[in-house]
């Protein structure tokens, strides 16, 4: 069986897929339909920002502790909740705008209640896809993931909630998304639950101290881990930069310079989970690189460039051919950090650094959504998205500089011969020993055989 296909030789596995492809389809439904819905309410570009920022909020303020239910609870049972939640939502949000009575500041708070799903479901998947699959398969899953985000989440959803605004209005779309996520259930409730893969010793400490003592050590790891410290400050400048333009403005940019309505907007939000999807396709088609870590610091900074020419065109194939190319270099970098986290760091510990990626990375999200509008209506279309473009591969530059991030991907192989010196496991979580990019004395076991003749 192909690379990129092996994963699915797991029953288990496809279920999931089917899970994950109902929800994503659904959030890029929400996506098309409250922005359009702020639009239809004759919203301006702060009021999407009002919207944007309900969500990233409820994510920021959630991920942590969905971070450590995920290492304490089986994952399928936070999955389940989630998609529950999210269902409630959409057919909330389908019932206010049916009535006429749906108003920016609903959108807003429903918003800010699916970034909390969000904010419990991304460490439990996270967690709980290496105890499903083997180690060898991590990246063929993380590349479906990563195929299947943009063409759902990006392509598929955008275009069925167009054709539902078209035949009628938001609230079609808000209703039917809603009835989708009865598949997402219906295909997790049908999965097996795996134990957590982590020993939980019985503890004398309130519930609450033992979470922010989970979270401590979470931290802890992160600072002293010196490619995810690095890799996690460039991701939190890099949010502050793009985030705000892509989620808030560019809907703005294709309706005032091309002329287009809700089909257009996401034919170029399409056009990105088509790049997506390419570039996810290709990563899990083959092993990880050799130079994993600068490739993927470039992807993500370097793909940016393709967001400055948005602002300044006026013809909606050049949007489309951008999106594409930024798509296509993010999800590439995305499917590959993704699978470091799943190999890299110990399993007791994979929740909690998941919602720590989730959270230190998106913790500027909404200051970027925020000021988006603001600088799109004060400064121009322009000069943002010239921001968003030119400001990421400066700081990519400076991220593998800084960090010395070559020298630790040399070290650290995660293909072919592995370094038998590398600490891993309860041991590094625990901090008792240093986590595998740290330098520690090689062992007797594996010391160089003694070139001389005998």
């Amino acid at each position: 069986m192909p690379r990129a296909l092996r994963p699915f030789g797991s029953g288990q596995y496809r279920l999931l897929v089917v899970a994950l492809s109902a929800s994503l389809l659904s959030a890029g439904a929400w996506i098309v339909a409250a922005a359009w819905q702020v639009i239809e309410l004759g919203g301006s570009p702060i009021d999407l920002s009002i919207v944007a920022v309900g969500a990233s909020l409820g994510l920021v303020a959630a991920v942590l502790v969905g971070g450590v239910i995920a290492d304490r609870v089986p994952q399928r049972r936070i999955l389940l909740v989630v998609e529950a939640v999210r269902s409630v939502v959409f057919g909330i949000a389908g019932a206010l705008a049916l009535a006429g009575l749906i108003e920016v500041w609903h959108l807003a708070v429903l918003s800010f209640v699916l970034g909390v799903a969000d904010g419990f479901f991304y460490p439990a998947y996270s967690a709980w896809l290496p105890a499903l699959l083997p180690a060898d398969q991590l990246l063929a899953a993380n590349g479906v993931e990563g195929v299947l985000r943009p063409v759902a989440q990006n392509a598929a959803g955008p275009a069925l909630a167009s054709v539902l605004i078209a035949v009628q209005a938001p609230w079609l779309a808000f209703l039917v998304v809603a009835v989708l996520q009865v598949v997402a259930i219906a295909g997790l409730g049908l999965m097996h639950t795996t134990a957590v893969r982590r020993d939980l010793e019985a503890s004398e400490l309130h519930p609450v101290r033992q979470m922010f003592v989970d979270l401590r050590d979470g931290f802890s790891y992160l600072l002293r881990t010196r490619w995810l410290f690095a890799t996690l400050a460039f991701s939190i400048l890099l949010v502050l930069v793009v985030i705000g333009p892509i989620e808030v403005l560019i809907p703005f940019a294709v309706r005032d310079q091309t002329g287009g309505g809700a089909g257009e907007f996401a034919l170029v939000l399409a056009s990105f989970g088509i790049g997506g999807a390419v570039g996810s396709l290709l990563v899990a088609s083959f092993r990880l690189p050799r130079r994993y870590l600068t490739l993927m610091i470039l992807a993500w900074g370097f793909g940016c460039i393709p967001l400055a020419v948005i602002g300044v065109t006026s013809w909606l194939w050049v949007m489309v051919v951008a999106t594409f190319i930024v798509g296509f270099l993010f999800d590439a970098a995305s499917v590959v950090w993704g699978t470091l986290l799943q190999r890299r760091v110990p399993p007791a510990m994979l929740g909690r650094v998941s919602s720590l990626d989730f959270f230190v990375s998106l913790a500027l999200m909404p200051l970027s959504m925020a000021i988006a509008g603001p600088v799109g209506e004060w400064l121009g279309l322009a000069p943002a998205f010239l921001l968003a473009g030119l400001v990421p591969p400066l700081l990519a530059v400076i991220t593998l500089a800084a960090a010395r991030l070559g020298q630790d991907e040399l070290a650290h192989p995660l293909d072919g011969m592995l370094d038998a010196t590398q600490v891993t496991g309860s041991e590094a979580a625990a901090g008792f020993a240093p986590p595998v990019d740290e330098p520690h004395p090689r062992s007797p076991a594996v010391r160089p055989a003694d070139p001389r003749p005998e």
